[in-house]
Parts: C-alpha cells; structure tokens; sequence
C-alpha cells in the first residue's frame, strides 16, 4: 500500500510515515484540531528508486565533500535530475490521486504537499527546513510535488546537514504528507516552552495570511509571551508586517502580498484567540509529554495545528545561557539596532552582508552574516559564522531553530541591518537581548588550566538546606546553566544523549571510528559537566536508551522490533546482555576517575533485584573500577526494586535515586503518553509514596543515601513528603531548582521549630 490515513498512524509508525507523518497521526489521535491527511509512505520512495533501478547512482552521486560547495551543488542537480526524469509507475499514480479525490470529495481539493523524512523532529535534530513543502496544489500536479519532495531529500543543504549530524544518506527514506490546506487568515508557530531557556513561557508568533511566510522568516511576525502559571501576557511585540502570503482567487497557487497599510502594524491576534492556542499548546505537550514547536493556522475564528514536533534546541542554547548582568558586555561603542534575539549569545566578528546565496562564499569562520532573512540554505555558512543578523523574520523561524542547534548566537527582525551595517564593520551582537552594539566586546575566559577555578561571577546566596538540591542535566551543553542555579551537584546526567547525538548506535560508531573514539566521545560529555561542577558530585546514569529510538540511527536495522520498548530492551538489562558494548561506557568511568574525576557518580538504570546490582558491580571490576573507593548506586523505577531495595543495599550501593516517571507508570499501571488515560498518571497517588517511603526508611537503616531525579521531584507538594521522610537529597529541573530550594527551607524550618515546640 503507497498511502497510509491519518487516523490510521501512531508514532510506533515513523518508520514508514516519517516524524512529520507521525507526529500528525498522534495529534488526530488526541483529539487535536487536525485538518484530513494521508501520507505516501518511505516504502513508496524507497520502492521508486530500487524498482526504477536509480539507487545506486543516486546516492553515488550524493557521497561528496560537503565543504566544497561546487560538489554539493552538482550533487543536487544529478539527484533532481534522476528523481524528476524517472517515470512514475502507473500503478502508484493512481493510488495516489484516488486517495486525492477521496480526501476532496465533490470538490478538487486544495492540497499541502510536505516531506516527512525518516530522520527529522528527532529529539536531538530537527531537520528544520530541510526538505519541500508546495501549498495550494491540485489536480495531477500532486504527483509531480510528490516527486519533487523525494527530490528535495538531496538539496545541498539537505546533504550537508544530514553530514554534520553524522546520518547516512541511504539510510534516511522520505514519506510525503498530503494534507487538505487551510486557508488562513492569520498564521504562526508557537512553543511550549522558551525555545532557548526553556522557562515555562508560552511563545507565539503570528502573522497574517500562511504560516509559511513566519517558518521561511520572510515575514516578521508580532510576538507574543504568555506566563504559563498564570496565564497572562507578560510581553507583546506588534511588528511592522510587510508581507503575506495567500491563495491567489484566480490561479489558486500561493502568492506574496504586500500587507495594506492599515494592517501592517495592527495586532494580529485577539486575546481569546491566544488563549485557545496555550490551551490547545498545553494540550499537546501533555500528549508529547516534552515541551512542543507546534504550527497552528486560523480562518473563521477555527484554529488547526498543522504540526507539533519537540524543540530540540532548549537543552543546547541553555549551555549558552544569558551572562549575569554586565557580564562580557563591555563594547566600545553604543547600540547599532535592536532585534529579537533568537539564539543566545555573545559574539563579535566582521560583518559580512549577505544579500544573495552565491554571496555565501565571503564568510569566513569568526565572521557575522548580515542578511535580509536567514534560510537554511545558509546553514553550511552558519556553521563558520560567528553570529548571524537579519532584518526580517521571527525566534521560531526554521533557519533560527537550526542556529540555536549550531549554537550560533542570532538576531532576527532587526528591520535594516542589511542597510545599516557595511561589509568589513566590526560589531557585537547579543542573542539574548537581541541587540547589535559597535566594536568589539572584551570578555574574560578561562583556559583548560583553571577549569576548576570558579571565576565567573557569584550566584545570589542560595538557601541553606540540610537536604542537598542537586540538578538534572540532559546534555553536557547545559552545564554552564545548571551550574549557575547554585545546585549541590548534578543529580542525573544523562548518559544516552551523547551517543543519540553522534546519529550512530553504540556498535556502528564502534565499528565506523573504533573503541577507542567510542570511550572519547563519552569522557568528552562527562568532563564537560564534572569541570562544570567540580567539587559537587556528578551522577552519570549508563545508557537507558529504548530500542526505537536506537532504530532512528545508523546502525539502528539490527534494533528488535517491540511493542512496548518502554517495558523491553532498554537500561541495565541491555548492559548486561552487550557486556561487551557495556565495556566501553565502564572504561569511560575508569578513565575519568584515572583523571582525577572524583566527583563523578555512577547509576545504573532499570534494575529489578540484587542479582542484577552484584553482575554490574561485577563488571565494575573486571573494567578496573573498585566499587569500594568510588560512589556508584541504582535507579529505583519499578515496584520490584523498591520492594527488593535491602538486597541491593546488602550488595554494596551507595545510593538509590527514584525515577519517578516510571516508577509511577509501572506501578500504576498507566502510559502517561495514552490520551485515554494519561489523566491517570499520579506521581502522589499514596501507592506510590508508600513504595517511596518504605525505600527511604530501608536505606537509612543500611546508611545509603535516597535523592529523586523525576520530573516530580520539581513539585512541591513531592518536596513536602521527601522532606518529611528524610530523603538525602532532591534533583529538579534546571528552571525548578531554586523554587526547590526554597521550599526544601520552608519545610526544614517548620521540622525545627515542631521539635522545640
């Protein structure tokens, strides 16, 4: 079968459908207002190419330097001309347009024809722009767009970005969605979550007409901020719209309009229809259960959510977190312009003002890219770029999402600095502020000598807690922010981060690079956050990665299929089954202590009884580590190691920290990702808590210390009751840890003042 219905995929199907396909499939599936669809599978595409017998010569022709820009330029119109110059199979062309005529009905119907390529709203990559989109499409033409969609798999930015994230071109298939367009009077993109900071802001920028002129960054959209605990909006930017693009009466294909006079600065959205679009944003992040970049489109009053993908961007950028006030600004000159800033950052550099593609060239690495709108045919640019400026478009534009993924601080919306600023001009920009000063900014650094010599400047006095309040840590490029909360160390790093981000499995980066590269690449990550928080303790749980997520990457063919990967090959289970991949993550653990890292933690994930505590601490030792001289312990995820915690004690642990998400889940028997009974998920439900306080009390009595790294660990009323039972200490999420420690206080305080009443 070439076409698969909305209503019929769940994510389980990305394989077939793509992240865009599945993510469309899970928002029907939630009840979310979803206009119809159905989606050509990546079998389709891959069965095209083999059957037509132009596979091999297509990805010959693809496998270029990507630095060369001549190469990648041919690479992409071979590609184009193989794809398009292929005749398409009868059969498949009419499947495809019967599935047309009945997503129409009576009528011809207007069609968005967009990619969904297997390796894109990846949790560590978006791929954002990287593939075709064609809007208001009929009639015959959609099997053209089809095509031309397979084809834009293999633009130059396409092949370049697929390189720098490490992902094999023959093994990245495209499915293509075919959705009934919207024909929007008003238009934007919205997150969940800060896109750069990930405080509990709601983001929404919005224009009028197609949303495609806010993702292109053609357009600089109005801005709106909402307070998510509150509801209220805390910010509001009206901006100047020059431009729309709409369906055109007569030819029905998409134009750009020059936006009325009257309209231009007027305030695209009402103050109900923000309200209905954090309703619904807050709607799909508890779906997703992670913070969400979500398209929405609006005509008659009727809001749609066109996509919703995770923002890959909030863990990175916050490494790169805004400097206290005054810190590394001290530019000669004054302000130039101000903009939004849609990376953060400091940087200064050269200008280079960008007015065409083929001006690209001139940017050298150091540089700061001026131009009239960043578009991700930029990126090979960006990627030497110190910084970028532009005068149009908006933080959530796709170019903006792909500099916070480079981590290139960026200011859009600037208005004229392609007119005001000249070739050659030294200046700074700010990507938190989204200002562009003169000259050049002074800043202090410290070289990989004094990496544990703290000369940053001060955190306010945090509370003094007998109970330690450590931090989570996804990525090692969230350190530098973590740090600055002031927390006692890091309760849960994340080990699995940094082997997703190379795009490789464990064995097929062994394989490609060697052990030994395999090793580097984790001290690597580790270090970056043990020199962070050194003396504090750093606890680095070992991989804990399921099965489809391993499936995504290169390498990932030889993953089970699993119904449920939550429940199946995943955490210590998997070390114990691979000891010899499990080898290489222990002996980045001795290299590290071999380095002086005492303040690096071990934790395994997932386990279920002692048996599986003594076979870790077995191959603890046979890869040089004594476990009498370093801190290592468990997660306690499931009701079996909370019921079997003495006899993990017994065999030697030096803590137990609770994952609260799976813990709840197992206990309670809910996937709190099923709409159908996700309201279900209670981390307080008094079973839960029982379990958790029967572990406290057991490990007290064995002299191993408790902590909490869930995500419920950042709600009071959990803070409370650990408190109370005397846990050791409490992880919470970067933007939760001083709301923590004030309330860890609180209660500390009222235990005190109880006991000498």
């Amino acid at each position: 079968m070439a076409v698969l219905w909305l209503e019929d995929i769940r994510s389980e199907d990305i394989d077939s459908v793509g992240g865009k396909g599945a993510s469309l499939g899970e928002m029907t599936a939630a009840g979310l207002p979803v206009p119809p669809a159905f989606v050509v599978t990546a079998g389709t595409y891959r069965a095209f190419i083999e059957d037509t017998g132009i596979d091999e010569e297509l990805f010959a022709a693809v496998d270029v330097d990507t630095e060369d820009s001549t190469a990648l330029a041919e690479a992409e119109a071979r590609a184009k001309e193989l794809i398009l110059g292929t005749e398409t199979p009868d059969e498949l062309r009419e499947e495809i347009l019967a599935s047309y005529e009945e997503l129409g009905g009576d009528e011809e119907a207007f069609v968005a024809v967009r990619s969904s390529a297997t390796a894109e709203d990846l949790p560590d990559a978006s791929f954002a722009g990287q593939q075709e989109t064609f809007l208001n499409v009929t009639g015959e033409d959609l099997v053209d767009r089809v095509k031309r969609c397979w084809a834009s798999l293999f633009t130059k930015r396409a092949i370049y970005y697929r390189n720098e994230k490490g992902f094999d071109h023959e093994k990245v298939d495209i499915a293509v969605v075919v959705q009934q367009m919207v024909d929007a009077e008003k238009s934007g993109v919205m997150f969940t979550s800060h896109p750069s900071t990930g405080e509990a802001r709601i983001i929404i920028e919005a224009a009028w007409g197609l949303g495609e002129a806010v993702v292109s960054g053609s357009v600089s959209p109005d801005n709106y901020v909402v307070d998510r605990r509150t509801g209220e909006i805390i910010d509001e930017t009206t901006a100047e719209k020059k431009v729309m693009m709409v369906r055109d009466e007569e030819s029905g294909s998409t134009v750009t309009l020059d936006v009325p006079e009257d309209r231009r600065g007027e305030r695209v959205l009402t103050d109900e229809e923000i309200a209905t679009l954090v309703e619904l944003g807050e709607t799909a992040e508890a779906h997703y259960d992670e913070p969400q970049d979500v398209e929405w489109a609006l005509v008659d009053g009727e809001v749609f959510m066109l996509q919703s993908r995770p923002i890959t961007t909030i863990s990175e950028s916050a490494g790169a977190a805004a400097s206290p006030d005054g810190a590394g600004e001290t530019s000669e000159g004054g302000m130039l312009l101000k903009g939004l800033g849609a990376s953060p950052g400091i940087a200064s550099g050269p200008v280079r003002v960008v007015r065409k593609l083929d001006q690209l060239d001139k940017v050298g690495k150091g540089d700061i890219i001026v131009t009239e709108m960043t578009t991700p045919d930029m990126v090979p640019a960006m990627k030497r770029a110190a910084g970028i400026v532009t005068d149009e478009g908006g933080m959530t534009s796709h170019a903006a999402i792909v500099s916070r993924e480079l981590g290139v601080p960026a200011v859009v919306g600037s208005g004229n600095a392609t007119e005001l600023l000249g070739d050659g001009q030294v200046v700074t920009i700010d990507g938190d502020k989204g200002s562009v000063s003169e000259g050049e900014t002074k800043t202090e650094t410290a070289d990989d000598g004094d990496r544990h010599e703290d000369i940053r400047p001060q955190n306010p006095v945090k509370p003094m807690t007998a109970t330690e309040v450590k931090v989570n840590v996804s990525i090692p490029e969230a350190a530098h922010r973590a740090a600055q909360t002031g927390a006692d160390g890091v309760g849960l790093l994340r080990m699995e981060h940094m082997i997703l981000s190379t795009g490789q499995t464990p064995e097929q980066y062994v394989e490609n690079h060697g052990e030994d590269a395999y090793v580097d690449e984790i001290v690597r990550g580790v270090r970056e956050v043990a020199d962070e928080f050194y003396p504090r303790p750093v606890r680095v749980r070992t991989l804990d990665a399921p099965t489809d997520e391993f499936r995504q990457l290169e390498g990932g063919e030889n993953e089970p299929h699993e119904h449920n990967p939550m429940l199946g090959y995943r955490g210590i289970r998997r070390s114990l089954d691979r000891p010899d991949v499990f080898a290489h993550e222990l002996e980045a653990f001795r290299r590290l202590f071999e380095m002086g890292y005492d303040n690096v933690e071990v934790m395994f994930p997932l386990v279920n009884d002692a048996e599986d505590v003594i076979r870790a601490r077995n191959l603890m030792e046979d890869a040089g580590i004594d476990p009498e001289k370093r801190t290592w312990g468990v997660m306690v995820e499931t009701p079996a190691s909370a019921l079997a915690i003495e006899g993990m004690a017994e065999a030697g642990i030096d803590f137990a920290s609770f994952g609260t998400n799976d813990l709840t889940q197992y206990t309670l028997a809910v996937d709190r990702n099923n709409e159908n009974v996700a309201d279900r998920f209670d981390e307080l439900h008094p079973a839960v808590l029982e379990l958790i306080g029967k572990v406290i009390q057991t490990c007290r009595e064995h002299d191993v210390n408790t902590s909490i790294c869930g995500q419920a660990g950042s709600k009071p009323e959990m803070v409370r009751f650990l408190v109370n039972e005397g846990i050791s200490s409490i992880s919470a999420n970067i933007d939760a840890v001083r709301d923590v420690q004030h309330e860890v206080k609180r209660v500390e305080q009222k235990l005190l003042l109880d006991s000498v009443r």
